[in-house]
């Protein structure tokens, strides 16, 4: 139910004023391609950015997660949690996490019961997007955005020595890091081979979402993050840097 307490026409969003919000939100079904989905998306999150009436849909995207099932829940989920995310927020308005404490509190709790749904264990990605949500919802600072990079099996880095643009490749085309953004092709240039961290040596973060990974089966995941979290030569200076390090310093500025 779409909260009667909330007058719309006094909101904003992308494109102005919030009176379509309560008919999309009420249109958008479990199913992704959904379009009153790409509706809400691109008014209450439009390239990142959010505004007044993205928080106050909130409520409602939790309500929708709660009475969903585990696995049709993902959407109100994913776009809950990049609203919570965002930082590109308008002047004056309070952080959501405190706003809208109990409501995050939720959706943490709906994260974590989609996080464990047998279904997920079919490929990785869907279960990094949640993952990804979850930290959001968590309030942790970077990799509740820019997680979904393990997916995308890329993170492309400045190198923090010489500057250099790094792609950090794991998965298909190898492991290494490179300077050539045609790397997946046969003639690309110069690669140097990545160094995975030690499962023995990951602590914090990195040893929670690790072992979380193997618990839920995601082995794949749990691989991957062993890079996320190790370290890579530069393909034009040879400094050795950590590869998580560099993410957070490019997403931390």
């Amino acid at each position: 139910m779409i909260s009667l307490m909330t007058d719309w026409s006094q909101l904003t969003h992308a494109y102005g004023t919030a009176e379509d919000v309560p008919g999309l939100l009420r249109a958008a079904g479990p199913d992704p391609e959904n379009p009153a989905w790409n509706e809400l998306w691109s008014r209450l999150c439009h390239q990142g950015t959010v505004y007044p009436a993205s928080f106050a849909s909130l409520p409602a995207l939790a309500e929708k997660a709660r009475e969903s099932t585990a696995t049709e829940r993902t959407m109100a989920l994913l776009l809950a949690a990049s609203i919570v995310a965002s930082t590109d927020r308008p002047y004056g308005i309070p952080d959501p996490k405190n706003s809208y404490a109990a409501e995050i509190s939720e959706l943490i709790e709906l994260a974590e019961e989609a996080l464990r749904h047998p279904s997920l264990a079919d490929g990785p990605d869907r279960y990094v997007e949640l993952l990804e949500a979850l930290l959001a919802f968590e309030g942790v600072e970077v990799w509740g955005e820019e997680l979904h990079g393990l997916s995308g099996e890329e993170f492309e880095v400045p190198c923090p020595a010489c500057e250099a643009e790094n792609f950090v490749v794991f998965g298909e085309y190898g492991y290494f890091s490179t300077t050539d953004s045609f790397y997946m092709n046969d003639a690309a240039g110069r690669r140097r081979e990545l160094q995975p961290a030690a499962i023995s040596s990951l602590e914090g973060l990195a040893e929670r979402l690790h072992a979380r990974a193997l618990t839920d089966g995601q082995h794949k995941v749990a691989d991957a993050l062993t890079y996320l979290f190790g370290s890579a030569h530069c393909a034009e200076c040879d400094a050795l840097f950590r590869v998580d390090h560099a993410i957070v310093s490019r997403w931390s500025n």
